[in-house]
Formats: structure tokens, sequence, C-alpha cells
């Protein structure tokens, strides 16, 4: 039996550790899941409070997203044709595919991120830690019928874990 606090290689049935004395009674004997992890895979994003998204037409103009994105200090727009979202336009992309260039009267649609990766407001909190991680996002939209509800941020995860929330 390998203890949990020293990872000393025991004997099996030994009660207590040979190398630092830990017991190990119960050392094999399953627990509840309470732990950080636990709490992570059991939440979901509905208990987070996402802000509701900040939306903008596909066809408006960049220069209008950006200069509402600077007045407002937000970083993300969702952009939206009637209800439906087809795409989020963020400080990324103002900076990789607008910066510089000539095109400020361009619709945005031209320069968004164009399907974005969606989560439901169901989804643990760990499904958005991934979604964020693999995919290198800082905000993913929450979607009700493909219509944009909220819009979670890596900041808004990470405060609301690191505050113990249950």
């Amino acid at each position: 039996m390998i203890c949990p606090v020293c990872r000393f290689g025991n004997f099996p049935g030994d009660d207590t550790c040979a190398n630092c004395g830990a017991d190990l009674w119960n050392a094999d004997t399953p627990q509840p899941l309470t732990t950080f992890r636990g709490r992570l895979l059991g939440l979901h994003l509905d208990a987070l409070g996402a802000p509701a998204p900040n939306l903008i037409d596909a066809n408006a103009r960049v220069d209008d997203a950006i200069a509402r994105m600077q007045s407002e200090g937000i970083d993300c727009l969702l952009v939206t044709e009637g209800e439906a979202l087809v795409g989020i336009f963020t400080d990324r992309d103002a900076i990789l595919k607008v910066a510089g260039r000539a095109g400020g009267d361009q619709p945005v649609r031209e320069v968004m991120t164009p399907d974005p990766v969606i989560l439901r407001s169901g989804d643990p909190v760990a499904v958005a830690i991934h979604k964020m991680a693999v995919g290198g996002f800082r905000h993913v939209p929450i979607v009700k019928a493909g219509v944009p509800v909220a819009v979670v941020s890596a900041k808004d995860v990470f405060r609301h874990l690191a505050a113990g929330v249950d």
C-alpha cells in the first residue's frame, strides 16, 4: 500500500506507514468527491451569473465597433444577424485584422471570428475552461436556442473559483 502522505511503499495490510507513521487504516476506502475538482465538475455556468452580452449587428462598421469597445471598456462584442449569433469580435480581432490597415468602414462581418464556439447555461464550468484552454479563447458566448444570453470570460470563471463559492 502506498502511503498518501509520503508515498512510501508499505506492505499490504499495514495500518500505519513504516516511514512517516501516517494512518493507513482507511487510505484505500473510497471517499466522496468534495475536492476542488468535484466542485469544478459539478458547478454549472448559470451559477456564475455571467453578464449579459454586448451585441452588435453584423452590418455595423468596424470603426463603430471599436469606438464602442473603447468607450464602454469592453473587449468583446457578440455579432448577430437578427437575434442569431453569427460571430464574435474581440480586441484580438481588432489588433490582428484591423489595426494599421485602411478599411474601418467595412462591416464587422468581414473581420469577426465567424461561428464561435458556444456554451449552454447548463454546461459545467469545467467544459468552459476546457474550451477556453484548447481554443485559446478568453470569451465564450452562452446561447439558448441560438440566441446569445450571456458571455463567460476566463476572468469570470477564475474569479468565481478563487472566491471559493460552491
